[in-house]
């Protein structure tokens, strides 16, 4: 895989969380893929992230906006900068009550690639800023 492909693949994974096609997503993605979520664990393969993408959307509804995609030359890594413009559904245990409160949250995203699929993705935001955007 080079640059190249591995924007397209990032493209692909982007579209599909935007369109809310989670079997989409999920074909982006290594079968034993690391996933390292903001503020907790890592988690491995890809039922688990699977059970992630149903547990958010229960509880939030997000699209992503001013994505912008980048890759290493060698295409093993890559990266995305994007804003999440959301409506916080359901509460989320250990995080403030919900009520369809809106948020517009810049965020990031980092990935490595291997036979032509995601193998780890990490996603960071900052959670005091979610927070407060939500009434915490």
């Amino acid at each position: 895989m080079d640059r190249t492909d591995a924007i397209a693949l990032l493209t692909r994974y982007y579209a599909a969380f935007n369109a809310g096609d989670w079997q989409g997503m999920l074909g982006c993605l290594s079968d034993d893929v690391a996933h390292d979520i903001n503020q907790g664990e890592t988690q491995h393969g890809k039922e688990t992230f699977a059970r992630f993408l149903a547990h958010m959307e229960r509880c939030y509804h997000e699209q992503l906006g001013g994505i912008v995609l980048m890759a290493s030359e060698d295409g093993t890594r890559g990266a995305a900068e994007f804003v999440v413009h959301g409506a916080y559904l359901v509460t989320d245990e250990g995080l403030p009550e919900a009520d369809g409160q809106t948020y517009h949250l810049p965020a990031g995203a980092f990935f490595a690639f291997a036979n032509g699929k995601i193998e780890r993705v990490t996603v960071y935001y900052n959670l005091a800023d979610w927070c407060a955007q939500v009434g915490a």
